[in-house]
């Protein structure tokens, strides 16, 4: 029993048996360590390697496709055929066996023996009492958890990822479950690759393959095959579901979906590998272990004092059971079930959409939060504001080249491509397009931090247009327009331009250089060697103000214990700008070369004394975050492009929004429907509320729970017979069980939220051996009042004793969740939600009743006389005197949390 106990312990929230998709991140943590992916089956292995090898028209035939894609009809025939592209990791239980595993749990295992040794016994009563508590407890869960299913269901079509198929010759942008097998998929940059492919076009084309092949530099892909290697994944035009891309354009064919791809026999495989519990998980064990080994120790104490006092061994056994039962927090998973359910839901409307459930509990414990610059504290709505040469003076020539390279690369469009191109008129546009041929790109990249295009002009010669940094652009040029001459770009010549950059970031512009190379038309292939000898035409300026809602938002994490740290990509004049305009010191500033020159050490003290960080390349985020966790932070990053990416997964909790790339938001815990800091901090705010209702639980039952079983060794010792039937003690558990089901609906006081909150067993422990004794003096006082007050004090009598303990252990009981569920003065500081509120009145007036009414009998209990209700009524008030006091001694000594 106690192994299973532990097993049941170590995953009692893990056992979401209806989880229909593989997370992509988990396989990544399945995989670490283990190095490149197996080789996957046979089958599937001969059919990559057929399609490396085919020329691209055999491929198609193969797949029965066409060159300019499938034909409607054709992909929704595949779709109904070839069934969805989804990775199935656990198929949706039947209802008949998801109610099997409500009811197959150690709890009600042992209430089910107490049953069957009760039947044995020929105690009827005993047996059915047992039974209705089986079926409440397995029916509760099996609604619970049935909602919270759904509830689940709902939030996944809020965020969903999309692939971009040619059909017919025409693109359409569809959910990646409906991507068929013969699809020709287009690629750009921050793609996810939504199946396994062979590549038919390419230019430039770099995929990140760290998830299977655990290589952190990014592989170029290729049309044609290259090399002569043996196994798929190292195949030079194939590519994989669950990659990305990094940089540049192509266009794939699909080969295979779901499970029939490469990932797809992984995730089956890793499906069955466990994984090392995250911090909420090791939260739940941890407390799980502690009240574990209290009834290890506790039962068997109850059992030999009961056994060998009373004569009764099998009495004693039953009641050891009994008290075991008590002892657990047999609640724990339809609490937690219905907490991070609800939490979930409220979250959804807060415009916070949680993927993994345990993820509430770093939400609410995270105290640093990254994030980047643009969209989060400005507007994201960039507006071309300047277009100068490289001496400040205006320049449509400078407009004209940025046009033409934003127009005319293939990767992912930016804010800043979508200015320049909304700036520019359309009959100009017209007029562009007849005047110029696209040749070839050069895609930008992170370390380059810059992007070409390569064009022909109408009298043939090809002209290099490149934009990006202000500093990596600068670095290749060679040459300076100046007064439609291109002279030397000098010292002196340098500093006049850098001074008119600096003047424009000053103002924070994001600035963007603009540079020309004119080539022979006898060259087709491009690199970034060729990215050399350029011509400095001038900059592009734009302007991003910062958002009305970023200076409160920031006050607000604040206030509620987060610290904001802004990671950017940018240069430290607009980063110090827009940081001041929102509130943010703009002094302490970091920038990526920096950090480079850093080793670990230095960079943990680093992170603590900077807040801008500015000029970061990815990896450069991804250290951070990683220091910063080191440091022993909760760490929570924000981004939504694909140099986040990696940052996403460092962290311990990654934030991203709908409109993010599909790598960033397949990296992400939280999605966010608005990249607004105010919705983070509500989310943040509800995620703490989540927590404190499951750290509620908690330490109400196991204070209870202890101070229960100190009177029951302290009446077993000294009295002639049982302080509580078995049968009585399951049912007054069972009510305090039921009263406890309001417990996920409650409010939470603000000053509990104001902070972050992170798991602490031993304060769990110090909880309950603070708060558990005190139920224990006024129980011992219930038995004094009993025995000598209303003379209780024989077997003959022993049902009277029995009735007047099982009244004030459960009023007590459930008295306990309103003084515990709050530091403050209950019903007057803090008043519990109203289904809290009335479903513990109504245990309450229930427990009070039975004794009195038709079925005292049944339970073997004793009408009470009169008078007991007035010493009741002055027991309930000196607990609840004396609680509070205690509450205020504690809230002093420890704090609450």
């Amino acid at each position: 029993m106690t192994a299973l106990l532990t097993d049941w312990f170590s995953g009692v929230l893990l056992r979401r048996r209806r989880r229909r998709h593989f997370s992509r991140h988990r396989l990544i943590d399945t995989l670490a360590g283990q190095g490149p992916a197996q080789p996957p089956s046979d089958q599937l292995g001969r059919l990559l390697m057929q399609a490396a090898s085919d020329a691209p028209a055999d491929a198609l035939a193969r797949l029965a496709s066409h060159a300019d894609g499938l034909t409607v009809a054709e992909a929704r025939r595949n779709l109904r055929r070839l069934g969805p592209n989804e990775v199935a990791h656990d198929k949706p239980l039947p209802w008949w066996l998801h109610l099997w595993h409500c009811y197959a749990n150690p709890f009600n295992l042992l209430l089910s023996v107490l049953a069957l040794l009760s039947a044995l016994s020929g105690d009827s009563k005993a047996t059915v009492v047992i039974g209705v508590m089986v079926v409440l407890s397995t029916a509760i869960r099996f609604v619970q958890e049935g909602r919270s299913h759904r509830a689940l269901d709902s939030l996944k079509t809020l965020v969903s990822n999309s692939a971009t198929v040619l059909r017919q010759g025409v693109q359409h942008d569809i959910p990646l479950r409906e991507v068929v097998p013969g699809d020709l998929v287009v690629l750009s940059a921050g793609d996810m690759i939504p199946a396994d492919c062979r590549v038919m076009s390419a230019r430039d084309l770099f995929v990140g393959q760290a998830a299977l092949t655990g290589e952190s530099l990014p592989l170029e892909k290729f049309a044609e095959r290259r090399g002569k290697a043996s196994a798929p994944l190292e195949q030079s035009n194939l590519v994989f579901m669950g990659t990305n891309v990094v940089s540049g354009a192509a266009t794939a064919l699909v080969i295979g979906t779901g499970g029939k791809t490469f990932f797809g026999t992984l995730a089956l495989s890793a499906s069955h590998t466990e994984s090392t519990p995250n911090a909420f998980q090791a939260g739940v064990n941890s407390v799980s272990w502690l009240l574990i080994r209290f009834a290890l120790v506790m039962v068997p104490i109850v059992l030999l004092v009961n056994g060998f006092t009373k004569g009764d061994w099998t009495e004693a056994a039953l009641f050891a059971l009994s008290v075991a039962v008590g002892l657990t927090p047999e609640m724990l998973p339809m609490i937690v079930t219905t907490t991070l359910a609800k939490g979930a839901v409220l979250l959804s409307r807060k415009k916070v959409v949680v993927k993994r459930l345990d993820a509430i509990q770093n939400f609410g414990a995270m105290d640093v939060l990254c994030t980047d610059k643009t969209g989060t504290l400005t507007q994201d709505k960039i507006a071309l504001a300047h277009k100068l040469d490289a001496f400040g003076q205006p320049s449509s020539e400078v407009l004209h080249y940025a046009f033409l390279n934003s127009h005319y690369q293939t990767g992912l469009k930016n804010l800043l491509d979508r200015a320049v191109l909304e700036h520019v008129e359309l009959p100009l546009e017209l007029k562009l397009e007849q005047d110029y041929r696209k040749i070839d790109e050069i895609p930008f990249d992170f370390t380059r931090r810059r992007m070409s295009v390569v064009v022909a002009r109408a009298d043939g010669q090809h002209q290099l247009i490149c934009k990006g940094a202000l500093e990596e652009t600068l670095a290749i040029c060679t040459l300076v327009r100046r007064a439609a001459q291109d002279v030397p770009l000098d010292g002196a010549l340098l500093a006049q331009a850098q001074q008119v950059a600096q003047r424009l970031g000053a103002e924070g512009l994001r600035v963007v250089a603009v540079a020309l190379k004119t080539l022979p038309p006898d060259q087709s292939v491009y690199a970034v060697a060729d990215e050399s000898a350029l011509t400095l035409i001038g900059f592009i300026a734009f302007l991003d103000p910062p958002k009305d809602s970023a200076a409160p938002a920031l006050l607000a994490l604040a206030a509620h214990g987060i610290a904001v740290k802004v990671l950017t990509g940018d240069n430290a004049l607009v980063t110090q700008r827009v940081c001041r305009q929102v509130g943010l010191p703009g002094t302490a500033l970091l920038l990526g070369p920096e950090v480079d020159a850093m080793d670990d050490a230095a960079l943990a003290l680093a992170v603590e004394q900077h807040q801008l960080f500015a000029k970061l390349m990815p990896m450069h985020k991804e250290r951070i975050v990683r220091a910063l966790r080191a440091n022993g932070h909760v760490v929570g990053f924000m981004g939504d492009g694909i140099n986040d990416a990696p940052a996403l997964r460092a962290a311990d909790i990654g934030i991203s929004v709908d409109s993010a790339v599909d790598i960033a938001k397949e990296a992400a815990d939280i999605i966010l429907l608005e990249k607004s800091l105010l919705v983070l901090d509500d989310g943040v705010v509800q995620g703490r509320i989540t927590f404190c209702n499951m750290l509620k639980y908690i330490h109400m039952t196991a204070s209870s729970n202890f101070g229960n079983v100190l009177s029951v060794l302290v009446a077993s010792a000294f009295l002639p017979f049982l302080p509580m039937l078995p049968l009585q003690l399951l049912v007054q558990n069972l009510l305090y069980d039921i009263a406890q089901t309001g417990i996920p609906f409650d409010n939470v006081d603000d000053e509990l939220v104001s902070k972050p909150l992170q798991w602490n067993p031993g304060d769990i422990g110090r909880f309950m051996g603070f708060f558990g004794p005190i139920s224990s003096l006024f129980d011992l006082a219930t038995f004094a009042l009993m025995w000598w007050v209303f003379d209780a004090n024989s077997v003959a009598t022993q049902s009277l004793f029995q009735s007047g303990w099982f009244v004030v252990g459960l009023l007590t009981q459930t008295l306990v969740v309103h003084m515990l569920r709050t530091p403050k003065l209950p019903f007057i500081e803090s008043r519990a939600a109203a289904p809290l509120l009335w479903l513990t009145l109504a245990i309450m007036a229930f427990g009070l009743f039975l004794p009195q009414g038709p079925l005292a009998g049944y339970f073997r209990l004793t009408p009470l006389p009169p008078a007991y209700f007035g010493w009741l009524a002055l027991i309930l008030f000196g607990y609840c005197l004396l609680t509070t006091g205690m509450k205020r001694f504690y809230l002093r000594r420890y704090g609450w949390q």
